[in-house]
């Protein structure tokens, strides 16, 4: 569909206008080195006409001396509010923005130079509400990280729904990299979960008020993601918390894929228990699952070039997969007590 949004009337008169027609939005709490790597990065984009907009959460290690040291580099604002969560960070920011899209980037993402490029392209040919783009590691990512960008991402852990549908004007974007317009900020009020999943409960709000939300395959971001697996499962428990959260606000979200990561982690579980009596029921199991790790292994391989990375992606999809089933499981106890 050719774009009826006044997109490139803008374009034409952009010399013209004071205000960005981007605002990208970084809320941050106690990560100041994240955020010196994600502002270079945004200083070196081939697009210019945006506005940058840091949000303190109530840092205790604050960020205010990287953005004093970006001031030359990129229009930028800094605010600074008691913590209240990842979500409402997010709502001041969007509160505060000038640019007709609001685009949401966490602390620890890289943006590639055309990424904006990639959006405004998309744009002229569109009619977007909101937008997502995939997520994935770089070379000079530790090879925990890239092995964890790499589970996060692949068919075989989450199904490509974090990037790889291209299932047009349904894509649930995603916090780390979304992006929407005003008029979605206005009619949605943005983020009503301040974490865990706040970005589907509030893709589904997008998607209720009529709203279509696009991924710009082009528009990817590299994401750091934790530095230590225990980091990584605390992250994905409360992912996994975060799912049965929403399917409370929204009766009929939860579907059969959200329960397999459980299912694998029962499998494993009954599989080794059961196998202690019976020998074939354990050397099934590990036949099964080791096939499974295997072309983790594989993918990984192809996928990051680093034979590092592949071999820690054996541990990051267990960690992965157990940690989100481990969170989901406490939260559909609460659930049913609750019920």
């Amino acid at each position: 569909m050719t774009n009826t949004w006044p997109f490139r009337n803008y374009l034409k008169k952009r010399n013209n206008v004071n205000k960005p027609f981007f605002s990208i939005i970084i809320p941050v709490f106690n990560r100041p080195e994240e955020v010196r790597e994600l502002l270079s990065s945004l200083a070196q984009q081939h697009y210019d006409h945006f506005e940058v907009i840091v949000v303190e959460d109530g840092s205790s290690r604050t960020c205010v001396k990287e953005v004093e040291d970006f001031k030359g580099e990129l229009n930028i604002r800094y605010f600074h509010q008691s913590n209240k969560g990842p979500g409402p960070a997010r709502n001041f920011g969007f509160a505060h923005a000038k640019g007709d899209y609001l685009i949401s980037f966490d602390s620890d993402c890289v943006i590639p130079v055309g990424y904006l490029n990639a959006v405004t392209a998309f744009l002229s040919n569109h009619t977007v509400d909101a937008w997502g783009g995939p997520d994935s590691g770089h070379h000079t990512f530790t090879a925990l990280q890239r092995a964890m960008a790499y589970t996060m991402s692949a068919f075989l852990t989450t199904g490509g729904i974090r990037g790889g549908s291209t299932t047009l004007g349904h894509f649930q974007p995603r916090s780390f990299n979304m992006g929407l317009s005003k008029k979605v900020f206005e009619t949605t009020g943005g983020f009503q979960f301040d974490r865990y999943a706040e970005d589907i409960e509030l893709s589904i709000r997008i998607r209720k008020a009529g709203f279509k939300s696009w991924l710009i395959p082009d528009a990817y971001v590299f994401h750091k993601r934790r530095e230590t697996l225990s980091g990584f499962f605390r992250q994905v428990k409360n992912f996994g918390r975060g799912r049965v959260e929403v399917a409370q606000a929204h009766p009929g979200t939860l579907r059969p894929t959200h329960f397999l990561p459980l299912l694998f982690t029962l499998g494993l579980s009954l599989g080794v228990l059961i196998g202690m009596i019976l020998p074939l029921i354990l050397n099934l199991t590990l036949l099964i699952y080791g096939v499974y790790l295997f072309l983790i292994f594989i993918g990984a391989w192809k996928s990051t070039q680093s034979l590092a990375a592949a071999i820690l992606s054996v541990p990051a999809v267990l960690v992965q997969l157990v940690g989100y089933a481990w969170g989901f499981f406490l939260a559909l106890l609460r659930f049913g007590q609750s019920s």
